[in-house]
């Protein structure tokens, strides 16, 4: 997979630190245009990163995958300038279905938890 070509990613500034068979990791810093009306991260831009590791975990064994379902949890605000870090992994692997935990964290403080699950093309 070639994580170079995500124009989403690049519009919102994620960038890819790792990738391996079943776990990705990216991370972000959060600007004043992630924000919501009181200040705080905006949920959507929470979501843009953990979904983005979710993309690159579930698409790194070289078969193309599509999510069939995903859901959040907010845990803790985070503001202007806090770096973030999302980790995917892999919890379980079928032959046609995965699934993949993602952490959104900052400071060694969960920020937000995320797990989707994807259909693997074959």
């Amino acid at each position: 997979m070639n994580t170079d070509n995500n124009p989403y990613a690049s519009l919102l500034g994620i960038e890819v630190v790792e990738v391996s068979a079943g776990m990705a990791r990216v991370k972000t810093r959060v600007a004043p245009q992630h924000t919501n009306h009181l200040g705080y991260t905006h949920g959507g831009f929470l979501y843009s990163v953990a979904d983005y590791a979710f993309e690159l975990a579930s698409n790194s064994h070289g078969i193309d995958a599509v999510g069939l379902t995903t859901s959040m949890e907010f845990h803790r605000p985070s503001t202007v300038g806090t770096a973030l870090e999302a980790v995917a992994r892999e919890i379980h692997l079928g032959k046609n279905i995965a699934t993949y935990h993602i952490e959104v964290m900052a400071e060694n403080k969960r920020i937000a938890s995320f797990t989707g699950t994807v259909y693997r093309k074959s």
